[in-house]
């Protein structure tokens, strides 16, 4: 008997998707052969998937402390390249398409009118129901809603905001782990460089902070901070023993940290509108949410530490479930009418 052929297109504009693809490979094995493509260069996980194609995409590009650099963005954007790797993709040898919100895979699917299904967080966006800040952007909404256009959506978030939307994949590690409290906070924010952070913690000396940071290559103590590079080993370790997380706007991070029970803050990266909507759905939940970093972000920590946790533990999704009604609902026919995917450039 024949295996169905899967291709997964992976977003690497951060380490997210490339966490959630490691945590379903094993899964989507059970269903055919699987290979990825992987757009963009912003992950810096060591993964172990086979990877098939790659592309540069389009990748992130972050200011020193907190922010978009959008000059940098659009300047390392390729038109050409991006429609040349679209084409040359045989998607056509494949059965079954999922696309983590990828152009390059959009596209192509588009050029040879290829039925698709886009698996991830930003499906989530497709539904009006999903939170969304109070000042909405019409260029964030725009590209939420058609940078990466698809047949069929499965969407991950915090809550079940409409039908086709689902609690977020958690790695099995820490839904068979039993999480501890050493009294640590772990701090992942890598749109911020050192510098803009270190005054507000070692103004804290009697809280020890976890800190990883793209700039360390290997572990090292100074004062009350334990420097980490970014490794996936020593982050899920530190997580599941921390106090609390201290991270950005993205979902797969808090979704984990509210799962195990942990306390959160969230600081969204400015400008960046699928964070600040992550923000807006977790400030509803109950969770502390900062826009901006101030000269009393070490009176926030303390206050924050000492107090009570209120946050909601949510539920992870059941993998099993997911795929099989992914592949049960997948559309069969290449004759399908295919949205019509705009360069954002």
């Amino acid at each position: 008997m024949k295996k169905t052929r899967i291709f997964y297109a992976v977003q690497a504009t951060g380490n997210g998707h490339v966490s959630r693809a490691q945590q379903l490979y094993p899964y989507l094995q059970k269903f055919g052969e699987v290979d990825f493509f992987l757009s963009g260069n912003n992950a810096n996980l060591d993964f172990n998937l086979p990877v098939k194609y790659r592309s540069k995409g389009c990748s992130l590009h972050y200011s020193k402390c907190g922010g978009l650099n959008y000059f940098d963005v659009v300047k390392n954007i390729k038109p050409y390249m991006m429609y040349k790797d679209a084409k040359s993709l045989p998607l056509e040898k494949y059965d079954v398409i999922i696309n983590d919100f990828d152009f390059v895979t959009s596209l192509a699917c588009k050029l040879k009118k290829l039925p698709s299904v886009q698996l991830g967080h930003q499906a989530s966006f497709q539904s009006d129901s999903t939170p969304r800040p109070d000042k909405k952007s019409v260029v964030g909404e725009t590209i939420l809603k058609h940078y990466a256009p698809a047949t069929n959506h499965i969407g991950f978030h915090f809550q079940n905001y409409d039908s086709f939307i689902l609690p977020p994949v958690i790695k099995e590690e820490f839904i068979n782990a039993t999480p501890a409290d050493l009294k640590h906070v772990t701090v992942y924010l890598p749109s911020f460089q050192e510098h803009c952070l270190l005054e507000a913690f070692n103004k804290l000396p009697h809280i020890n902070f976890h800190w990883f940071l793209e700039s360390v290559k290997s572990i090292r103590i100074e004062k009350n901070i334990t420097y980490y590079p970014i490794n996936q080993s020593l982050f899920n370790k530190s997580l599941l023993s921390c106090h609390g997380l201290i991270t950005g706007g993205g979902f797969e991070t808090p979704s984990e940290a509210l799962f195990l029970g942990k306390k959160l803050i969230s600081i969204p990266i400015k400008n960046h509108y699928e964070q600040q909507c992550n923000a807006a759905a977790i400030k509803q939940m109950g969770v502390q949410v900062l826009q901006t970093i101030g000269a009393d972000f070490s009176d926030i920590i303390e206050k924050w530490f000492d107090g009570n946790n209120n946050n909601p533990k949510i539920k992870a999704n059941n993998i099993n479930e997911t795929l099989q009604f992914l592949f049960d609902t997948y559309p069969v026919t290449n004759n399908v009418k295919i949205e019509e995917a705009t360069l954002f450039i």
